[in-house]
């Protein structure tokens, strides 16, 4: 794969521009087929610095059509991606945007620059809301190569690059204007980007002169951290080769496999411990000691079963684990609900999945518990995570439309999805009965742990199907268990759950039988065991 950056003069002086810019054209021109990837720098459509919105949108509106209609005609011509960075006009105002064109000439993707320096967000006045919620690093998957993206003041942020390794990227294209940093400077961040992530990164920027010391230094960098090329102040292009599938692996420390640097920092991540707001995450499920109590749909006899009162309250109690369960919707949304009907916790009637999510969120979940909590909202599986992803370990119990057929592909794809939209596979595991659904998570999320539930029609059958399944945990239903199954468990390395106990006395028997984790619907009573 051949990889061209562009680096164009840059100027404070606005009279410049239609020099400057028609330079990038001019370049754009003398790429040819041989290039795979070509990159240009931030803000292509405005040559020069300036000062002022207005200026700004001046040279936006003068170039910005020219630009993007020369990033297609080249994308074609050369059978190029080609990313582009400039203002778009989104329906919430202007943002940073990279533009993404395939090899067809086809927008396939916009980035949006995550961190704003003051000059576009004081000056600029560009939209920048969005930066102030979560998001998951973007990715673009382009001819089976997965890309990332940074953008300038993004390169700054080094914490963000754990996240984005976590991605399994294989090329960052950075579109830059760094106008202060020194090439030296410059290099070390994208070393570290490339060496911290395990990907080619391939940045372009602009130049003040061919002998100046700051700015420019447009580059492409492996892995390794080895820089292919370095324009520093050099006006033009540059290219180099390199196979986008070769990776670079280390020692993992002292005696173990080879790994990519990020996968040896994980290991030993705790980041709790120098950032602000870390205090609330915990030890992952396979850190946590046992034996644990499990507040079973929360803390529902003081809330609503399976709502964010009940999760919330056991969870500022110390659980150290909480329990829900998960139905999809008939528009394909994941709700949290223990029946299959509305009946009996709200004001509805029918199955869920027969409610789209809109519908749902029309419904009274809270009355039939108690006055205080009417009008309480079904909840979503992204909303639990999103609150307490980190937090307390999570039993989800996903509830199967059908034992006898497979479970819906997409459906498991987006649960598993979200898992990993919040970094949660260390601190959930999946809990499920019919085998077959077992077998589909197993094969699908290899990484997400699987609790065997109870089958009927094998009632005590359950530690030999976890052993047949591969799986990590079972949850015993009363009264189907006893001693040599919770032994024959443990000998094979498997996590036993029961549900349930509300009494003290028979949770302290579960406990000295063996029992690892006991669901109770009275977290405060039953967790008081193992506190005093």
């Amino acid at each position: 794969m051949k990889a061209v950056i562009i680096q164009p003069p840059y100027s404070n002086d606005v009279s410049f521009s239609d020099e400057y810019f028609d330079f990038k054209l001019k370049q754009l021109d003398l790429c040819d087929s041989s290039a795979d990837i070509i990159v240009l720098p931030e803000y292509s459509d405005v040559p020069c610095a300036t000062s002022t919105l207005e200026e700004t949108l001046f040279y936006h509106d003068k170039y910005i059509d020219i630009l993007l209609d020369k990033c297609v005609e080249t994308a074609k011509r050369c059978e190029s991606n080609v990313f582009v960075n400039a203002l778009s006009l989104e329906p919430t105002g202007y943002r940073n945007t990279t533009y993404c064109y395939n090899k067809k000439g086809e927008l396939v993707g916009k980035y949006f620059k995550k961190h704003l320096p003051p000059l576009e967000l004081n000056v600029l006045k560009l939209d920048s809301d969005y930066t102030f919620e979560f998001s998951e690093p973007y990715v673009l998957e382009i001819d089976g190569l997965r890309y990332g993206f940074l953008t300038c003041y993004d390169f700054y942020f080094y914490e963000a690059f754990a996240n984005i390794a976590r991605k399994d990227l294989d090329i960052i294209i950075g579109c830059s204007l760094q106008r202060s940093d020194s090439h030296e400077a410059i290099e070390t961040m994208c070393r570290f980007l490339a060496y911290n992530t395990n990907t080619y990164v391939i940045r372009s920027s602009v130049s003040f002169s061919e002998e100046s010391t700051i700015c420019g230094a447009s580059m492409i960098v492996a892995p390794e951290g080895k820089v292919l090329c370095n324009m520093r102040g050099k006006f033009g292009k540059a290219e180099a080769e390199f196979d986008p599938n070769k990776k670079y692996l280390k020692p993992a420390g002292f005696g173990n496999p080879d790994a990519p640097h990020y996968e040896y920092i994980e290991f030993g991540r705790k980041p709790w411990q120098y950032r602000n707001g870390g205090s609330a995450v915990i030890k992952n499920d396979s850190l946590m000691s046992y034996p644990r109590i499990c507040a079973h749909r929360g803390f529902n006899t003081v809330a609503p079963e399976n709502s964010m009162p009940a999760f919330g309250a056991a969870i500022a109690l110390g659980a150290e684990e909480i329990e829900f369960d998960l139905w999809p919707t008939k528009d394909g949304e994941i709700v949290s609900c223990h029946d299959a009907t509305l009946d009996r916790v709200s004001n509805g009637t029918g199955k869920i999945y027969e409610h789209t999510l809109e519908e749902l969120e029309k419904l009274d979940f809270g009355s039939k518990f108690g006055g205080k909590f009417a009008g309480l909202k079904i909840v979503t599986f992204e909303q639990i995570l999103k609150k307490f992803a980190g937090q307390v370990i999570m039993n989800v119990h996903i509830k199967s439309l059908s034992f006898t057929e497979p479970y819906p592909q997409e459906l498991m794809e987006k649960i598993v999805a979200l898992v990993k939209k919040y970094d949660c596979e260390k601190y959930v595991y999946f809990m499920l009965e019919p085998d077959l659904h077992i077998k589909q998570f197993k094969e699908y999320a290899p990484n997400i742990p699987v609790c065997v539930g109870h089958n009927f029609d094998r009632n005590w059958a359950i530690v030999d199907r976890a052993i047949e399944l591969g799986a990590e945990k079972v949850q015993f239903f009363k009264p189907y268990f006893n001693k040599e199954m919770i032994d024959k468990a443990h000998a094979n390395g498997i996590i036993c759950n029961v549900f349930w106990s509300d009494d003290v006395s028979e949770a302290k028997e579960l406990l000295e039988m063996g029992m690892d984790t006991i669901l109770t619907n009275d977290y405060n009573l039953v967790s008081q065991i193992i506190k005093n």
